[in-house]
């Protein structure tokens, strides 16, 4: 065969029915993510070539029906109907769960009517033989005249046949069967529609999705709104009807389809949910499994952590000792390498964080928290799906916020992208675990780290505190819209290791280069800003530094300490630090802590190496670890310490409440195409923060 020009394939099914797992079996490490044009839903595109043909695959977002209900569903539909779009394809794959064959059936029908060539991708039919669910692939097949593979997409089985069933789809005419008759006033209404095209259920949608659809001009658009209101055409109603006579139909197909027999591993999956998803033992159970989660990220990260502080110091002294003492060493020991330190010493946490929330994910229990805790949601004014952004946002802010974009009602997906960065995410672990020191001892209570249940008290409060958000978002935000939850609880499974190793490296990485780079920059110009001076500085400095050297009392060590303090309190950075001084003042920091605060709103992760580089400034003649020298550091006026209770604790609160994240900033904007919401959004979280902290430093100082 000929090698031609690049094949267009959509991949699409319902939401958890592994069109993730397949896309990355077809595609590989071949494969680019980016945004649909004109709106901010991902875009997974991957190539592959067999048989001598190049194909391009696009893994449309997951939607139940051909009427959408949310942003990410609208692309399915945009793609579909738009013939001229970038990646409308000439064949679809469309993924079905084996588990749930009748719900999955549905949307197959619906595409079956556009006409596009279709190959069918039965998944997961290994769970559903262990559920006691065996579907005749040939007897489907038949019924739709479309042809069926099985698969298991997780660890590749039927991958090739399905390639070979999709080539031979490109040489053959689709014959593919419909089960749905327009009714009379839907032929009629479709077939007088002045649009060039046959395929009358392809008009049909274009009535239903005018008003949505981009690619249509605004004379079109006129003309279809006109043609509706002369045959008084009834879109809910007639969705209504259309899925139910369709479901008429599936129901049987579905039941003549699949044997099903009860086995004692299906009874096991009721037990257990009748325990996780019970509404009193179920909480106590999701609070058990996250004292664990925290217990686990302070007590199995000590060793690792404490092992990278110290090598991490001992380069620094190395290249203070074998290398001239320059401007190029003084860069290397003072900014470079505590910038480094600040992001690899919490990989160990990170790493136990994402690995045990990933598990979770892959075993099935995820989809039963959003489940268990739906009730609650709607009490504070929010939509059951907003617990899976709300949990998302213990990871990272920015995908939970773009997560929203499932929840229909526009009130509720906003008051869930308000109040998700309250909820703490990774990006403030190295924040909490460098301060709790300073504010709870190391020590044990009940069998459990009191560190770890001050850390865990933290996420508490912070879920608290988005709930009491959102309820009040709830009574200033008015909204007419209705809202539903409608979702699958997945099988339980034994997590497949290598999805959980893959994304394990992929947070991970977005934090070292991401946060990282970020990080590492921002301690390269604090050092530039800490080091150098004007020349008056530089004057007062060198008058300084005279007058102590002719001390007589100070050890050689001390006196070192006390010019290098001088040189970064005469520094550009201590001048900067000075002047927001006393708006800090009452929340019990000093100047250093407010240049951190300042540098630290490009990511929160930034406030360690701040603190760490310029510490390290103030006591380049210290060998002491980032723990050490932060508890030694003093007040100048009072030689108090700087890191006590009240001020660590203060900390703690406000970077707890404080919207310190400038990149979730601008993905709120981007979501909600307007500045008006992340404006409000860092202005309440910043009254919010300043005042815990001003109490907090207040109450215990």
């Amino acid at each position: 065969m000929k090698k031609t020009s690049v094949h267009k394939v959509a991949l699409i099914g319902n939401p958890n029915s592994g069109k993730s797992s397949l896309f990355n079996q077809l595609t590989g490490l071949n494969q680019r993510i980016g945004n649909f044009p004109g709106v901010t839903v991902d875009k997974k595109t991957g190539y592959f070539a067999y048989q001598n043909i190049d194909f391009e695959i696009t893994d449309l977002p997951g939607t139940y029906s051909m009427y959408p209900s949310a942003l990410d569903e609208q692309v399915v539909i945009d793609v579909l109907l738009n013939k001229a779009h970038i990646n409308h394809p000439e064949t679809i794959i469309y993924i079905v769960d084996a588990t749930n064959l009748e719900r999955h059936l549905l949307l197959l029908s619906q595409l079956i009517d556009l006409q596009i060539p279709i190959v069918v991708a039965v998944n997961m039919t290994d769970l559903a033989l262990k559920k006691g669910i065996n579907v005749n692939i040939e007897k489907l097949s038949t019924i739709f005249n479309v042809p069926f593979i099985a698969i298991n997409a997780r660890n590749a089985v039927g991958i090739n046949l399905l390639k070979d069933t999709l080539v031979a789809t490109l040489s053959t005419e689709s014959k593919a069967k419909s089960i749905y008759q327009l009714s009379t006033q839907e032929e009629q209404i479709a077939s007088t529609l002045a649009i060039d095209d046959d395929n009358s259920y392809y008009k049909l949608m274009l009535l239903h999705h005018y008003k949505k659809i981009k690619f249509l001009d605004a004379n079109i658009k006129n003309r279809i709104e006109q043609h509706l209101s002369n045959n008084s055409f009834d879109s809910l109603d007639i969705q209504l009807e259309e899925i139910l006579s369709r479901y008429n139909q599936l129901t049987p197909i579905a039941q003549q389809s699949i044997d099903i027999s009860l086995p004692k591993s299906n009874k096991l999956t009721y037990k257990i949910d009748s325990i996780l998803t019970h509404p009193i033992i179920g909480p106590i159970l999701f609070f058990l499994l996250m004292l664990f989660t925290f217990q686990a990220i302070f007590s199995w990260s000590a060793y690792p952590m404490d092992f990278i502080d110290e090598k991490m110091l001992q380069l620094s002294n190395y290249i203070k000792t074998h290398l001239p003492n320059n401007l190029l060493s003084q860069l290397l020991s003072d900014g470079v390498i505590p910038g480094i330190t600040g992001v690899i010493i919490f990989v160990p946490q990170i790493f136990i964080l994402f690995l045990l929330i990933t598990i979770l994910e892959e075993v099935g229990y995820m989809a039963r928290a959003v489940f268990l805790f739906d009730r609650l949601m709607q009490r504070f004014g929010l939509n059951g799906r907003s617990i899976v952004a709300l949990i998302s946002g213990g990871a990272c802010a920015i995908p939970a916020i773009m997560s929203t974009r499932t929840i229909n009602n526009w009130k509720e997906r906003l008051i869930t992208i308000m109040v998700t960065p309250l909820i703490s995410c990774s990006a403030r672990i190295p924040v909490f675990a460098i301060l709790i020191a300073f504010v709870i001892p190391k020590g044990s209570w009940l069998g459990f780290n009191t560190q770890a249940l001050f850390f865990m008290l933290l996420y508490v409060l912070g879920i608290l505190s988005a709930l009491i958000a959102a309820f009040v978002f709830s009574k200033i935000l008015k909204s007419s819209q209705t809202s539903y939850l409608m979702m699958e609880l997945p099988s339980y499974k034994v997590p497949y290791w290598k999805n959980v190793i893959q994304v394990l490296l992929q947070k991970l990485s977005s934090f070292v280069f991401g946060a990282g780079k970020i990080i590492f920059l921002v301690s390269i110009i604090l050092w530039f800003l800490a080091s150098f001076s004007t020349k008056k500085g530089n004057a007062t400095l060198a008058t300084y530094s005279e007058q102590v050297m002719q001390n007589q009392t100070k050890s050689k060590k001390e006196k070192d300490l006390m010019i290098s303090a001088k040189q970064l309190e005469v520094s550009f950075a201590g001048k900067i630090g000075k002047a927001i001084e006393p708006v800090i003042k009452p929340l019990g920091y000093d100047w250093k802590i407010g240049i951190a605060l300042i540098t630290s709103f490009a990511a929160r992760e930034v406030f360690v190496g701040s603190i760490a580089t310029l510490y390290s400034i103030e006591q380049d003649a210290s060998d002491a670890t980032i723990r050490e020298k932060l508890s030694k550091a003093k007040h100048q006026d009072t030689q108090q310490p700087v890191f006590t209770v009240a001020s660590a604790l203060s900390l703690l609160l406000f970077y707890l409440f404080a919207m310190q994240c400038m990149s979730t900033l601008a993905i709120v904007r981007k979501e909600t195409q307007s500045w008006k919401w992340p404006i409000i959004q860092f202005t309440y979280m910043t009254v919010l923060a300043y005042g815990a902290a001003f109490l907090a430093y207040q109450v215990f100082k």
